[in-house]
């Protein structure tokens, strides 16, 4: 019996060192799986045919590609608005821009002037403020796109860091054709549109009331005469003025509130913007960062530096591919460095599909390939909202995986928050779900079973998945009318628009089912699917439900919050010195050089 005794109780022994063991690898894979630093890396404009892990043959895009053999390639990510500035909201807070006012009813859907009133507003909660409160160090490099000012020029209401960013280095607005000395203008087409009618009107009305008061069929008094053609003349010297000095104006570089270079020079701009990104990482070796690396590629005007440019089979759009591409591997290679690779998750996206109306003067195209899907950027047809989903994170996501479900950008918020362990608010609806199940084998199936694209302001098309089908359906409600008709996007145009006579409305709506049919080629009918009333009546309860979701929000493109305000405008120097300086030093860059 007291043999017996000594056996059993060994055997005691054994289990509970075994139970302590097992409890401190959960332990340590609890901890392993919490508080990551978390890289964030968005193109601007990039086409997901764009990249060789989706099946480009003629781009060389290694290092991107590396993140898909060493993680998880997402086949149906989707942006939440295909245009920079809504898009770029629902990214930063979980939710469709409609709910946070960052979705335009006027034709105008994104930020045009560093001096505009409109950005995303402070009540609204962004990842990054989450995170600082949990300790993290926060960046963002690159571009914003989301607001500077409210009612001065230094209120910096909008800006970066007033949303929870620590540092930022970069551009406030975009990178603009006008940005780009010999790129052209993205407004000059526009504004001739706009103005031809309204300067012939004003013109014809002054030489009709001249001639009436010189022939005297009626008395016009001189004094309006005389303002009419003062207001006139005014309004086109502050028009010229403002077009001739846009670049100066709207193109600048900032360090945190300080403008470092005005007008942006794009010399070796990409290697700085790395170089930043490169010591930020070098700076929070021992504490949990997140850093937003958000490139001005591909975004027009294009640009490559000395090193990339000439050396793609693309064009200028291939060189700014694969500059692109190096600053990944860039940023890859110092995680390495600081032995940071398994703590640390990354993604890639961008934050929307490529401009196919892109063409420069001289005919080259400078829009990106959005692989078999239909349309572009500004348009809900799959190539505007379809867009990469690359997430690595070693050891504790899965390597080489194919996720074919349906996320979304806004899924990014969710996830780092539950990931750095901060509460996700309570007060307000999330749209996006949580991808670490799906990342990590535990679940199959997405959240999201609706999707809601808008085109600005207006519900445009509804996906649905349902829990019990393979099936994606989408339905539209309305389509842009391309331009001309037998292309691919609205050429004459330069982007397709939402509303009037840019669009045809469907009634009963256009329905696809993407998982046979992803090019949208062929509507399904009542004659070959048998269940499309009952789809349709599905989709149309959830519109009902997510339209009652919706709150009013201050409209924040507005027209009044989208026109220059010259009040607003940021200066580093003085108007009368053309708002020039350039305290913006490149240092030695030989650590981010290509080799």
């Amino acid at each position: 019996v007291f043999h017996l005794f000594l056996h059993t109780r060994k055997k005691m022994r054994l289990l509970l060192f075994l139970i302590i063991c097992q409890c401190t690898i959960n332990s340590v894979n609890t901890h392993h799986a919490s508080n990551p630093n978390v890289i964030l890396l968005m193109a601007d404009d990039l086409g997901i045919g764009d990249l060789g892990c989706y099946g480009n043959r003629t781009l060389r895009t290694p290092n991107i590609d590396k993140l898909a053999e060493e993680g998880v390639t997402l086949t149906q990510h989707i942006a939440a608005s295909p245009l920079c500035t809504p898009s770029r909201a629902a990214f930063l807070t979980g939710r469709y821009p409609i709910r946070s006012g960052m979705a335009a009813f006027s034709r105008v859907g994104v930020f045009l002037f560093s001096a505009s009133s409109g950005g995303l507003p402070s009540e609204e909660i962004t990842f990054s403020k989450l995170l600082k409160q949990r300790g993290y160090a926060t960046a963002l490099i690159g571009k914003w796109h989301l607001g500077m000012n409210c009612e001065s020029s230094n209120d910096f209401c909008h800006h970066p860091l007033s949303h929870g960013f620590d540092y930022f280095y970069g551009l406030t607005v975009t990178n603009f054709r006008d940005c780009k000395p010999g790129q052209g203008s993205v407004f000059l087409k526009g504004v001739q549109k706009s103005l031809v009618i309204p300067i012939q009107i004003a013109g014809i009305t002054l030489v009709s009331l001249a001639i009436v008061q010189y022939i005297g069929l009626l008395k016009v008094p001189f004094q309006a005469l005389a303002y009419c053609l003062l207001i006139t003349a005014i309004s086109l010297a502050v028009l010229i003025f403002f077009f001739y000095h846009f670049r100066h104006l709207n193109c600048f570089l900032m360090r945190d509130h300080q403008i470092i270079q005005q007008p942006l020079s794009y010399e070796n701009l990409t290697q700085r913007l790395t170089k930043e990104a490169v010591q930020l990482i070098g700076r929070n070796t021992d504490a949990p960062f997140l850093l937003v690396l958000s490139y001005l590629h591909v975004h027009t005007a294009l640009y490559a530096s000395e090193s990339f440019r000439g050396k793609s089979k693309h064009g200028l759009y291939g060189d700014a591919v694969e500059e692109m591409d190096w600053s990944v591997g860039q940023i890859l290679d110092v995680l390495e460095k600081y032995n940071l690779s398994n703590k640390t998750l990354v993604y890639f996206t961008s934050d929307q599909g490529a401009h196919v109306e892109e063409i420069s003067s001289s005919g080259e195209v400078h829009g990106g390939y959005n692989g078999i899907y239909k349309g572009g950027k500004s348009m809900n047809w799959e190539g505007g909202i379809r867009v990469p989903g690359l997430l690595r994170w070693p050891g504790v996501i899965q390597a080489g995986a194919y996720i074919d479900e349906p996320t979304s950008n806004m899924d990014i918020f969710p996830t780092i928050v539950k990931l750095a362990e901060a509460q996700l608010p309570s007060d307000r609806i999330i749209d996006g779900h949580d991808l670490m199940p799906l990342l990590q084998g535990k679940v199959t199936r997405s959240k999201h079973e609706f999707l809601f694209h808008y085109c600005n302001a207006y519900l445009n098309a509804v996906r649905w998945h349902p829990g019990n089908s393979e099936s994606i359906w989408k339905v539209f409600f309305f389509t842009p009318n391309f331009s001309p008709e037998d292309s691919n996007g609205c050429y004459d145009s330069h982007v397709c628009f939402c509303h009037g006579g840019f669009i045809t409305r469907h009634d009963p709506p256009l329905l696809f089912d993407l998982s046979r049919d992803p090019e949208e080629k062929v509507p399904l009918t009542p004659e070959t699917e048998s269940h499309f009333y009952e789809i349709l009546r599905v989709i149309h309860l959830a519109v009902d439900n997510h339209t009652r979701s919706l709150h009013p929000v201050p409209d924040q493109l507005s027209w009044n919050n989208l026109l220059w305000k010259p009040w607003l405008q940021p200066c580093c120097s003085s108007l009368f010195q053309s708002c020039y300086c350039d305290y913006d030093s490149e240092g030695n860059l030989s650590e981010v050089h290509p080799g």
